[in-house]
């Protein structure tokens, strides 16, 4: 019999948690913070980023909405079109490319939705980079450190838009998001999250 135990943290205490999981590791390492917008996986990168460098650590937030596809790509079969938004929304080999290398210079951002044009970033050199964004999770995208920010079903339909739940269930499924990461939150209401561990 598997016993999982489920305990209740602050945010504060998450965001410690996951920034001691990195810092633990030496040269550049890559945290992925995998969850739905309503758990806010970017205030949680902001407050990581925070503490690494305060423990001496460069540590950069990169949002994976900074490295979508073009409006032409991603959109072609309309703007809530669920398996869309799981398999091609996502510029994956930008994200290789340009965040998630295992050393040299890294590109803060590089598609702007709202204008569908590239922005103009200059690289950066950080220690840490901390990737933060939805549906990450079941690409084989290279990282050091995973966590998973999860809501339940019930959830998720209070939270988003229904033409994307059948996305978010199609990545529960066949992607198991939790069984690739290292931390599992639980964040049905995502200011009282919780640790499976």
């Amino acid at each position: 019999m598997v016993i999982v135990l489920v305990v209740p943290v602050t945010r504060a205490a998450l965001a410690a948690e996951v920034a001691e999981l990195a810092a633990r590791r030496p040269g550049r390492v890559r945290v992925l913070l995998d969850g739905p917008a309503p758990t806010d996986p970017g205030g949680l990168a902001a407050d990581v980023a925070a503490r690494l460098r305060e423990r001496g650590r460069d540590a950069l937030a990169v949002d994976a909405g900074d490295f979508l596809r073009p409006a032409s790509v991603r959109l072609e079969f309309g703007r809530e079109d669920p398996d869309e938004l799981l398999e091609r929304w996502l510029d994956e080999d930008a994200l290789r490319r340009e965040v998630l290398v295992d050393d040299g210079p890294v590109l803060p951002r590089l598609w702007n939705p709202a204008t569908d044009r590239a922005y103009r970033n200059d690289k950066v050199e950080p220690d840490v980079v901390l990737l933060h964004g939805a549906l990450l999770l079941g690409r084989g995208l290279p990282a050091e450190v995973i966590v998973h920010l999860r809501m339940g079903r019930a959830a998720l339909a209070r939270h988003l838009p229904g033409w994307q739940l059948p996305a978010f269930a199609r990545y529960e499924a066949e992607r198991d998001p939790g069984g690739e990461a290292d931390l599992v939150v639980l964040a049905d209401h995502p200011d009282r999250p919780a640790i499976r561990r």
